[in-house]
């Protein structure tokens, strides 16, 4: 069983006090994560965790990440405005994009971030906006398949971003001869591994590559960015990812492919948005409808607009109905949003304690990629979001959006909503 961070007593608090739905952050558990990542990798003297803005765009809880020395990868201008404007700059922001408007370049070079090409077209793009800085990173796409124990984990070669090796090589002697002195390599590689075996095998893939480039161009590799990727438990029987194992597993590949070629000053650095986040934010909605036919359903009044997960991918959230822990388990429901899509459920015959109108509803592991892909289909609107702070308190992060929020592009136009 998953156990909410808060008990029901205090989310029926904060549900009168906010409405719902809404999701709720744990900052204590935030900051605790934080911490264990950057002990895992203090191994490393020039290891930075650069969070994935797009997992949870939310200056509060950026502002978080700054206090724990974390940086932020960011993947487009307004992500770019929102590093901007909660403090970040510099080597503090990885800007990593693909299909990468011009604007977006120039802003990312106007705050000093370190630019991540993600294409070797990009090289020449980039240098006639710019010009190209002295440190730069590409992206490596290795191609075919990525396994673990002869288990096909995802497919690189299906995915449209980063180079290919001979890509990566012929760009670091061009970015080299416009200027460039030290270089980074990234890659992605597979999503939500919670083997921990996952991050050490792209490591040494990335480690063997950074040696062999060396070898072959002569470049000074300044760092290897293992990106994402570290995955966590959404059903409760799985085991999470253990980030101390998985740290150490990185520094032996470290020691026994970077450290032997004279290259054991090279900085790690990850971008995880998922781990970082997803178990530390819940999206709390009320039972407002049932439905008895040829099922049994309970309406919420949070739908896919406010965490699509389930409907785009058939993604497992784990549900708690808030005061009824330890009921028993004994009825089945399809939970459901109220969109015009059959496919906006929360859960599809899942067993759970009988569901009263009213009920709080918990839904788990919502932190990333929760809130970040609402949308309006439907003209619903998004909910607001609360921290809960480590003393206890809560504090309204993002306000509920409004029809005037909805309506507000319209003000073209002749028409007027009031």
């Amino acid at each position: 069983m998953k156990t909410p961070f808060v008990s029901p007593e205090k989310l029926e608090a904060i549900a009168q006090q906010y409405g719902t739905p809404f999701y709720l952050y744990d900052e204590r558990g935030i900051r605790e994560n934080a911490r264990g990542l950057l002990k895992a990798f203090a191994w490393n003297p020039g290891f930075r965790e650069y969070f994935a803005v797009k997992a949870t765009p939310t200056p509060a809880i950026l502002k978080i990440m700054k206090e724990e020395g974390c940086g932020l990868d960011c993947s487009s201008y307004t992500e770019l405005m929102l590093a901007e404007a909660v403090g970040f700059g510099g080597s503090d922001i990885m800007f990593s994009s693909n299909v990468t408007p011009a604007e977006d370049f120039r802003y990312a070079a106007k705050l000093g971030a370190t630019i991540n090409l993600d294409d070797y077209t990009h090289i020449d793009f980039l240098n006639g906006l710019v010009g190209i800085p002295e440190l730069v990173s590409l992206r490596y796409n290795p191609g075919g398949t990525f396994e673990i124990h002869d288990n096909v984990m995802d497919n690189p070669g299906e995915a449209k971003y980063g180079m290919t090796y001979e890509q990566l090589r012929d760009g670091i002697k061009k970015l080299a001869g416009l200027g460039a002195k030290r270089f980074g390599i990234h890659a992605f590689l597979a999503s939500n591994m919670r083997q921990n075996e996952y991050y050490p095998k792209v490591a040494a893939i990335l480690f063997e590559t950074a040696v062999r480039l060396r070898e072959e161009t002569g470049a000074d590799i300044a760092f290897i960015n293992l990106s994402g990727g570290v995955g966590v438990a959404y059903r409760p029987k799985e085991e999470p990812a253990d980030i101390a194992v998985i740290g150490e597993g990185v520094r032996k590949a470290f020691e026994e492919i970077l450290a032997p070629a004279g290259m054991g000053n090279v900085a790690i650095y990850t971008e995880l948005g998922r781990y970082m986040l997803a178990p530390y934010g819940i999206l709390v909605a009320r039972a407002i409808h049932e439905k008895h036919i040829y099922k049994e359903y309970i309406g919420l009044d949070a739908c896919a607009a406010n965490l699509m997960r389930p409907a785009m991918y058939g993604a497992y959230h784990h549900i708690t109905v808030a005061g009824k822990e330890d009921a028993p388990r004994d009825h089945f429901y399809d939970i459901t949003g109220g969109l015009c899509e059959n496919n906006d459920k929360f859960a599809r015959d899942r067993k759970l304690p009988k569901i009263d109108i009213g009920d709080l509803i918990v839904i788990h592991d919502a932190g990333a990629h929760g809130f970040a892909m609402g949308y309006n289909y439907n003209g619903k609107l998004r909910s607001c979001e609360v921290l809960l702070k480590e003393d206890g308190s809560t504090q309204l992060i993002r306000r509920a959006e409004t029809p005037q929020d909805y309506f507000a592009t319209f003000d073209v136009t002749e028409y007027k909503f009031d």
